[in-house]
């Protein structure tokens, strides 16, 4: 009883804090833990804090250069996740404005703190890979986070991490083609741990726990891209050898969408756009498991060198509850999956989410 009360008062308290003002960058590693670079020894006291161990099993006796991607792309963001969420803990701990939980507070910190551990385990079992297979560990970037509030910043945990579990879908696909078979458990258990958040996440938000029945699958080069909104240009001292498209921004205008079918506005950037022409662009919504839907642009315009259009949502239709990712595509397709509409994408991901 006393957990659900706890709880229950989190909620409530994230209801009433402020609307983002700004953004706080965040503190530079290494981490007092040591990471991304522990020593053994700090390896030990970030296991405990993450109630459980990296894997001890041997690794696969090789790897497909596709597969080498895959371990890059998931260090890449585990190391952008460790800076996010090592953010929020100095900010719930230190009770920053916006950041104070009430009763609940400690429970929402100690929970956070476990996130924390759990996905430096991540990103060292993914960089710990690479060194095995004789490649150069991703090295962690400078980031900022568009959010002043514990609420802001559970929103946008709980976007990402939709995102993550779309791109986890895609990575082990990517294993299976490969041959990278002995990779593929080690994936998938993390596919739970992350899941396992996004419950919480969720709650937190006054959410079901569980958004679809079949979770919104993804491509890599959203998720790349994704990521780098995130990145401070020029930051990253090896990015650049991860070898990922990144796409221009596509911006998701509409703000607040709720579950019903309607027209969305959107908007992309006049001078990195190869036409004017919006007839001969589209918008491909990738929802759940289904095959993309495709949609024309409709009323574009210019406006403050951006071109502004809509679009339709066709929410009823095919139930598109949870993450859906949007993309503008040069093409109508057809489009069997994620991967060829990333293929054919100019501007993406657009990122909405219907709780």
């Amino acid at each position: 009883m006393k957990f659900f009360s706890a709880l229950a008062i989190i909620c409530l308290a994230t209801t009433a804090v402020a609307v983002p003002t700004g953004k706080r960058s965040t503190p530079p590693f290494p981490l007092p833990d040591g990471f991304p670079n522990p020593s053994d020894a700090q390896v030990i006291q970030i296991q405990q804090a993450a109630f459980g161990t990296l894997p001890n099993g041997p690794p696969p006796s090789n790897i497909s250069t596709d597969g080498l991607t895959n371990l890059k792309l998931i260090a890449l963001n585990e190391l952008f996740e460790v800076a996010f969420f090592n953010e929020l803990v100095q900010n719930v701990t230190n009770r920053v404005h916006g950041y104070d939980l009430r009763a609940g507070h400690e429970y929402a910190l100690a929970t956070l703190k476990a996130v924390v551990a759990q996905e430096e385990l991540h990103a060292l079992n993914a960089n710990g890979a690479l060194k095995k297979f004789g490649q150069e560990p991703i090295q962690p970037c400078q980031y900022d986070f568009p959010v002043s509030s514990f609420r802001e910043a559970i929103a946008l945990a709980a976007t990402f991490t939709d995102v993550v579990l779309g791109t986890l879908q895609d990575v082990n696909q990517v294993f299976a083609k490969n041959g990278d078979d002995g990779l593929v458990r080690a994936v998938s258990s993390v596919i739970g741990n992350e899941a396992e958040q996004e419950g919480f996440y969720r709650t937190l938000l006054k959410k079901r726990p569980s958004s679809q029945p079949f979770l919104t699958t993804s491509a890599r080069d959203f998720a790349f891209t994704a990521i780098q909104s995130f990145i401070l240009p020029g930051s990253c001292p090896n990015i650049n050898t991860i070898p990922l498209k990144t796409f221009k921004p596509l911006n998701v205008l509409t703000e607040h969408i709720q579950p019903a079918s309607q027209n969305l506005q959107f908007s992309f950037a006049k001078a990195d756009a190869s036409t004017t022409d919006a007839s001969a662009l589209n918008i491909v919504y990738i929802n759940q498991q289904n095959a993309p839907i495709v949609m024309s642009l409709q009323n574009a315009y210019e406006q403050d060198e951006q071109i502004v259009f809509q679009a339709p949502f066709p929410f009823q239709e095919f139930e598109m509850n949870g993450l859906t990712i949007a993309a503008v595509t040069k093409g109508a397709g057809p489009f069997a999956n994620a991967d060829v509409v990333a293929n054919a994408t100019l501007f993406g991901p657009g990122l909405i989410e219907i709780y």
